[in-house]
């Protein structure tokens, strides 16, 4: 936050700026009019003469939709909108989502077996099954890098012990949020003792304490629509959910979801913890490595 946009970096990269008044600047979205945390990226693009903008999607947020298009044309730059516009919003879908819904992107991942089954029936002190090859466990934490936040249940924090941490991948690590209603989660978690950032949801008031926040809510009614208005309000545009069976079915069930992605192996488990149920059907398959990986678009 706060770093130029690329309409400026683009700008900055040019060595001989001469050339800059017989370019296209090309855009995926809208170049801001206003003075936020930079300068406007419209103004700059005034200043260096460049004749030709070419535009995917306006800006989503209604304060300034449209003014950075209005700012250049009466500047006499040429200005076309449009272009590849539905591609611009998916590729933007984390700030778009944000913008609009007032909440982050939500994506709920898990790995399941042929027959349907996340787990096998366990207690805490055995070992999860193993679903992932170093490919998809690559996959995964290229994926928590590219989100702002992730969460898990409190049975998934207790039971698997994560880190929920970028490991096998380069990129920051995301804000870690787990679900302890009573605040009965062990402190030598890895969540809780590896020094990395957690919010754990309790219904308990709670003081801060060295990495661990706490955000007190209300257990009698649905959490999912209060943790989310929390995450908006600490500009949070992107939630990854790798929760358990519970978790998730519980985001799909209130219709709190924008993304799912289903790791499924080619083994059985014949018994154990059922996945999650989603009555619609994945736009889009690929394979990574010796998994089937499919992938589902909210539209």
């Amino acid at each position: 936050c706060g770093e130029a946009h690329a309409e400026v970096n683009a700008i900055r990269s040019v060595k001989n700026e001469e050339l800059l008044r017989e370019s296209t600047i090309y855009v995926s979205l809208e170049p801001c009019s206003h003075y936020g945390k930079t300068p406007p990226c419209c103004k700059l693009i005034i200043e260096k003469q460049i004749p030709r903008v070419v535009m995917a999607c306006f800006d989503p947020f209604p304060e300034v939709s449209g003014r950075g298009v209005r700012m250049l044309r009466e500047a006499g730059v040429e200005v076309i909108t449009g272009v590849l516009e539905e591609e611009a919003i998916r590729l933007n879908a984390h700030f778009m989502t944000f913008q609009k819904l007032h909440r982050p992107y939500i994506l709920l991942k898990w790995a399941q077996s042929s027959d349907g089954f996340i787990d096998r029936m366990r207690s805490c002190s055995e070992s999860p099954v193993l679903f992932s090859n170093a490919v998809t466990l690559m996959s995964v934490h290229r994926l928590r890098a590219e989100y702002d936040a992730i969460l898990v249940g409190t049975r998934t924090a207790l039971y698997d012990d994560p880190s929920l941490t970028v490991r096998y991948w380069s990129g920051k690590n995301p804000l870690r949020l787990v679900i302890d209603r009573r605040l009965e989660l062990p402190e030598n978690l890895r969540l809780f003792s590896d020094g990395n950032p957690t919010l754990v949801i309790t219904e308990k008031i709670h003081e801060p304490s060295g990495n661990i926040e706490y955000l007190t809510v209300d257990f009698t009614k649905p959490i999912i629509p209060t943790l989310l208005q929390e995450l908006f309000r600490r500009k949070i545009s992107s939630l990854l959910v790798e929760g358990g069976a519970v978790l998730l079915q519980s985001f799909i069930d209130s219709d709190c979801w924008d993304e799912i992605r289903i790791e499924e192996t080619p083994f059985e488990l014949k018994n154990g913890v059922c996945a999650p149920v989603v009555t619609r059907v994945p736009d889009r398959f690929f394979y990574s490595g010796g998994h089937l990986i499919s992938k589902i678009h909210r539209r």
